[in-house]
């Protein structure tokens, strides 16, 4: 096959995948593409704290709806709660590393992706309000546009992120946060 034909855009390929299924870090990482990932020998182990953040991370993470639900089934309002509570979180997860760790960059890299979608959503004036306790959102057109890009650079950004900490700590990972990881196409 040509290697221009190999190209499949991210969105064909997650309307084409097979029903995801829980996948371990060595499949992940024998499919990952568009990125470098340092894959440490044998010699390296993790510090155990360390690891055990990063395997509470990916397990927060892949309750996390914002990450991976179709668009048309996201709430605004919902998908900023959920953000926030991604950034406490990281936040809190940031006092169990060493400041200069990998983990701790990758950690750093996340709580800023948050503060982007957050920052993008008040820089356009795209807010939530409620009313008679129902949630409303009044975006209009260019509003939503505004808040389906900023969601899909915070999937991206995030994805990027998520896949190096597998790697890195040896994590296995459940199937919906996949779809949001550089994954290629498997080899039929």
């Amino acid at each position: 096959m040509p290697p221009h034909r190999k190209a499949v855009s991210r969105c064909a390929l997650l309307q084409n995948q097979p029903k995801l299924t829980d996948m371990t870090f060595k499949e992940i990482a024998s499919r990952v593409t568009g990125i470098s990932v340092p894959i440490f020998g044998i010699s390296w182990t993790p510090p155990k704290p360390e690891k055990e953040v990063a395997e509470k991370v990916i397990t927060f993470l892949e309750d996390r709806r914002v990450l991976y639900s179709p668009f048309e089934l996201e709430m605004p309002e919902h998908c900023k709660i959920s953000i926030l509570k991604i950034r406490d979180f990281v936040t809190q997860q940031l006092f169990d590393v060493k400041r200069d760790s990998e983990l701790a960059n990758k950690l750093r890299a996340m709580r800023a992706a948050c503060r982007r979608f957050l920052d993008a959503l008040q820089a356009n004036e795209i807010y939530f309000q409620t009313r008679d306790g129902e949630l409303r959102s009044d975006m209009g057109m260019g509003g939503q546009m505004i808040f389906y890009s900023a969601v899909g650079e915070f999937r991206g950004t995030m994805g990027v992120l998520i896949v190096y900490i597998l790697i890195m700590y040896g994590i296995d990972c459940e199937g919906e946060l996949m779809k949001i990881l550089p994954l290629t196409k498997p080899e039929d």
